[in-house]
């Protein structure tokens, strides 16, 4: 059974106004140090002065070292200032039912319910039975800088995003319901459009009904947020900041790849990828995203190209192989350019928050020898990787909308 718990003393925004001004893009969506940089300059209350606080710095050439201790100090300093500021309040024993609404999908905004998930639940190697299910591995330095981060600041900011079936739509019903009674406490506009809102759950009743439901879950699916979980973890916390989102009401966007490699000749190329694809020619498009998975695009030299993935390119039998980006690792990053750590500098993975005319731009520009254009992984697949307890591939899943930081804070002295 899946548990959630209220935040202890949770940090809120008063009202959509503090709400707009603090809230922020969590600090893994960034290409670059500078697009932090020139957020701060437009959103001096943003929160990714407490997530990026290296970022926080007087000029773009003043920009920190991430990690160090000049800047986990900031970090803290700027954390109390929040802590203290008009702009916030703090709240004991909350959750919050936390709605999205993309433009992309009006009729269907993404609702979820906000509060904590048990560290103790995350299944692992030492854990085999836990029901919270992580659907990447966790690289260990990027879950320790989260931690020192966590440490520092003495808050937990950032929400993981966890998928529950709710396969008969009793969450869902139960948090439309609440959302339908009265206006939001607070809500917030984000860069792509979205509209974030959130009301604030204290009655101890409707908490009792709202874990319950919770409860019934079998397993949840970290759809985003592995390291946040496992920094939470590793400082041995019994708790970790997340939000609930029943499967259908989440959506994925393509998650896509640019080479920085020695460049081949297209004929070359090409012919290197016939044994696994069946290739198009598109021409000089202004872009190109693939209409379902197991279709690629490929732009080199000018040119667009649609790849379709061969039956035999593949393990249908697993799910993880199974995934486009996956058969673009072994087929095309591996096979045809010798790269087989999904670390390697010379691959840049690009979210759902670029589309293929900037890959096309990034190209063009030669700050890459080719880009690949995936199709969005779908829930079914999503889920099917998980309940074979298997790994999702290294940056395949770029959930949209996503969720925005700053909206309930954990502040962790006291839990």
């Amino acid at each position: 059974m899946v548990r959630i718990s209220p935040v202890r003393r949770a940090l809120a925004p008063v009202n959509s106004d503090a709400a707009q001004r603090v809230s922020a893009q969590n600090y893994d969506e960034f290409q670059s140090d500078r697009e932090v940089w020139d957020i701060l300059q437009a959103q001096p209350d943003s929160l990714l002065r407490v997530t990026m606080p290296h970022c926080d710095a007087p000029t773009a050439q003043a920009i920190g070292r991430d990690g160090s201790p000049e800047s986990l100090q900031h970090g803290a300093e700027v954390m109390r200032q929040l802590a203290a500021s008009p702009l916030m309040r703090t709240i004991p024993d909350l959750l919050w039912v936390y709605e999205i609404a993309s433009p992309k999908r009006p009729s269907a905004p993404q609702i979820g319910l906000g509060g904590c998930a048990h560290t103790n639940q995350i299944r692992t190697e030492s854990n085999p039975g836990g029901v919270v299910i992580r659907n990447e591995g966790i690289h260990p330095d990027k879950a320790a800088g989260r931690a020192r981060l966590l440490e520092a600041i003495g808050a937990d900011t950032g929400f993981v995003n966890l998928a529950v079936a709710d396969r008969q739509g009793e969450l869902l019903h139960a948090l439309q319901e609440i959302a339908r009674e009265r206006t939001s406490d607070f809500e917030a506009g984000d860069e792509a459009g979205n509209r974030h809102r959130v009301w604030l759950v204290s009655s101890a009743d409707i908490q009792k009904r709202l874990i319950a439901l919770v409860g019934r879950e079998a397993a949840a699916y970290v759809a985003d947020g592995n390291h946040r979980s496992a920094a939470a973890a590793s400082l041995g916390h019994e708790h970790f900041l997340a939000v609930f989102f029943p499967v259908s009401r989440m959506g994925l966007e393509p998650y896509n790849r640019l080479l920085k490699v020695d460049p081949l000749p297209s004929s070359e190329l090409l012919g290197k990828l016939e044994t696994a694809f069946q290739i198009q020619p598109l021409g000089p498009l202004p872009g190109f995203r693939p209409r379902r998975i197991h279709e690629l695009g490929l732009y080199v030299a000018g040119e667009w190209y649609e790849l379709r993935v061969r039956p035999e390119a593949f393990d249908a039998a697993s799910a993880a192989a199974s995934i486009d980006a996956d058969i673009v690792q072994r087929q095309i990053i591996d096979r045809v350019f010798g790269i087989s750590d999904a670390r390697d500098k010379r691959v840049n993975y690009v979210g759902g928050n670029k589309d293929a005319a900037w890959l096309k731009a990034e190209v063009d520009a030669g700050r890459a020898a080719l880009a690949l254009s995936l199709a969005p992984v779908t829930m079914e697949q999503f889920v099917a990787v998980c309940e074979q307890n298997q790994f999702m591939p290294p940056k395949s899943t770029w959930f949209d909308p996503k969720i925005r930081t700053g909206l309930v804070i954990s502040l962790l002295e006291q839990n």
